[in-house]
């Protein structure tokens, strides 16, 4: 599974002059902040109030994704940023606010496989009707509810006019943040595989995506998995995918285009591209070890080899005794180059097809 940091906004849904929901949500994030440094999540305090949405203004359905009004484009990129959500809401009329609802209705797709936490406050229910209201929406967008919820009676949680919540809410709220950030990172590959920069792979459920510098601790491990082969094959351990840190493989991340092939949260092999000049370079081509010989590696290839539109050749290498790069380079096409860095790596290259 992904170690990448997940983004939890924390939003305060109500707009009235002088509500508690500010106050509330201030507590929540003041008293979460130990746990979610320990828990690897950052949290995005925000106010409805502060979104300036009006009541719903798009022709198009949020399903389809196209918004036309700049108030809507900054909450749609709120949104899907964000891993999870903490709603901070009161009851009104057995329900909740009309602003939390609208807020909701303006997206779709970006709310998908996300978990959706309550934090809910009130007088003698504590706000949670408001929350049974809230779950039967949010389950529509596919949004996953939590079972844990933090409920505030209002009379329980004020000392002389100052919201003072007792320790048995504080432990409430880390238990929720704790399932939340469990339940996100569980439904990631979810969420990515509905993502509109994803492919899918060439396995059922498999799915690719640009890697990026968060996805160095996975990189990092499949490229030590891989490389022992190649090692072996070529009696040396002179070869840097065995030697590189996290850190290492963080910084050619972010500048090289590497394409990683993902399964249920496991990275399955990777590519990397790069262009120098009229050549497009083609390196770190990596397969787990348990599903070679079922096309993932051609397809890697061939996916890393349409980045190559404008350039003149394709240009990759490989050990001198790794047979079996070599026999599947040869039969896509590659042949080796006469200046041929030696030093026991092979040089191939072949040209771009117009």
């Amino acid at each position: 599974m992904t170690t990448k940091r997940l983004r939890v906004v924390l939003l305060v849904c109500s707009t009235r002059p002088g509500a508690l929901g500010p106050a509330v949500g201030q507590w929540l994030a003041d008293t979460l902040a130990p746990t979610a440094g320990l828990l690897d999540a950052d949290l995005v305090p925000l106010a409805i109030s502060d979104l300036r949405l009006p009541f719903l203004d798009e022709e198009e359905h949020p399903s389809t994704g196209v918004h036309h009004h700049e108030h809507t484009r900054r909450w749609s990129e709120i949104v899907d940023g964000a891993d999870g959500f903490v709603f901070v809401t009161p009851e009104y009329n057995y329900g909740m606010p009309a602003t939390l609802k609208n807020a909701l209705d303006y997206l779709g797709p970006e709310w998908a496989w996300k978990p959706a936490g309550f934090v809910s406050y009130g007088h003698t229910s504590a706000g949670t009707r408001a929350v049974q209201h809230a779950k039967q929406v949010v389950t529509t967008l596919r949004l996953v509810p939590l079972g844990a919820t933090v409920a505030l009676r209002i009379a329980d949680a004020t000392r002389e006019d100052r919201f003072a919540p007792e320790a048995r809410h504080a432990d409430a709220a880390e238990g929720l943040l704790t399932e939340l950030v469990q339940v996100a990172r569980a439904l990631t590959p979810l969420r990515e595989r509905g993502h509109a920069d994803a492919v899918a792979g060439p396995l059922p459920g498999s799915y690719a995506r640009r890697l990026g510098p968060d996805d160095a601790p996975e990189v990092t491990v499949l490229q030590r998995c891989c490389w022992v082969e190649e090692a072996l094959a070529n009696d040396t351990l002179a070869i840097p995918a065995l030697h590189e840190s996290p850190d290492d493989v963080r910084a050619w991340l972010a500048d090289w285009h590497t394409t990683g092939l993902w399964r249920d949260g496991r990275l399955l092999g990777m590519v990397r591209t790069r262009r120098t000049g009229a050549d497009l370079h083609i390196g770190r081509l990596a397969v787990a070890p348990d599903l070679r010989g079922r096309g993932v590696g051609r397809w890697l290839l061939r996916h890393a080899e349409s980045a190559g539109e404008g350039c003149l050749r394709i240009v990759l290498s490989t050990g001198a005794a790794s047979r079996r790069n070599l026999t599947l380079y040869r039969r896509q096409g590659y042949a080796p180059l006469p200046d041929a860095q030696g030093d026991g790596v092979v040089d191939l290259a072949k040209a771009v097809s117009v």
